[in-house]
């Protein structure tokens, strides 16, 4: 069995697929974190694997950028693999000044610019939230491990370049961070009856100038990566 983005077979995929955005970070996190690890999908080069961690089988595949993208691979793995959770690990512009960089957000609802909800034809705004299990063992484990994190609002916009500037409008709402694909996620998750969080890793505050390098954001956010493996 096989999709148009995906050739693995049924069974290759885990109940929990660990989803970052970039290819080259589920290459790394599949071979620095999992033993075993097997290579089960690479249509257009977009690195699914699957091994174990802690002797518990675990996916982690990439996303791709934005919601179109990540709500492709979701619904397939969902709908076509029998997964249950998919936990996207990415990283996130600051919105509050209370997330330093590195420091973590775990996204509890997701706002949008997206029309991603408009094929579902709902009579209202629709409002994607995460799975409050996922939440709740992702909030736990971050206080294990004493980590710097948030709980909260994030906005998952369809413009990386926004020409309209609006995030400030959005602190002003207590939103935590920008990012592209978590509000997509949640309303697939949602559609389909499954499970899903997102985590990420504040890369670049946009009202600070800091910012971390491409090769930082795919190689050492390392405690989100923890905390959905071990939650997995």
């Amino acid at each position: 069995m096989s999709t148009p983005h995906n050739s693995a077979k049924l069974g290759d995929f885990a109940e929990t697929v660990l989803m970052p955005g970039d290819p080259l970070r589920a290459e790394m996190i599949a071979k620095t974190f999992l033993e075993d690890a097997v290579l089960v999908n690479n249509v257009r080069g977009i690195h699914g694997y699957t091994g174990f961690y802690k002797g518990k089988r675990v996916s982690v595949m990439a996303s791709g950028m934005g919601m179109p993208s990540i709500g492709i691979y979701a619904y397939e793995l969902f709908t076509q693999y029998d997964v249950k959770n998919i936990i996207r690990i990415g990283s996130a512009g600051a919105i509050s000044p209370d997330l330093p960089l590195r420091s973590i957000a775990i996204a509890q609802g997701a706002c949008t610019n997206s029309n991603f909800a408009n094929q579902y034809a709902l009579p209202g705004t629709f409002a994607p939230i995460a799975s409050y299990e996922l939440l709740k063992k992702a909030v736990d484990e971050a206080e294990r491990i004493g980590v710097t994190y948030k709980v909260g609002n994030v906005y998952s916009s369809d413009t990386f370049y926004d020409a309209s500037q609006g995030l400030a409008k959005w602190q002003s709402m207590g939103v935590l961070a920008v990012e592209m694909e978590a509000a997509a996620l949640y309303m697939t998750a949602a559609y389909t009856g499954k499970n899903a969080l997102a985590i990420c890793t504040i890369s670049d505050c946009p009202f600070t100038g800091e910012e971390t390098t491409a090769e930082e954001r795919q190689s050492t956010f390392t405690q989100m990566m923890e905390i959905a493996l071990n939650i997995a």
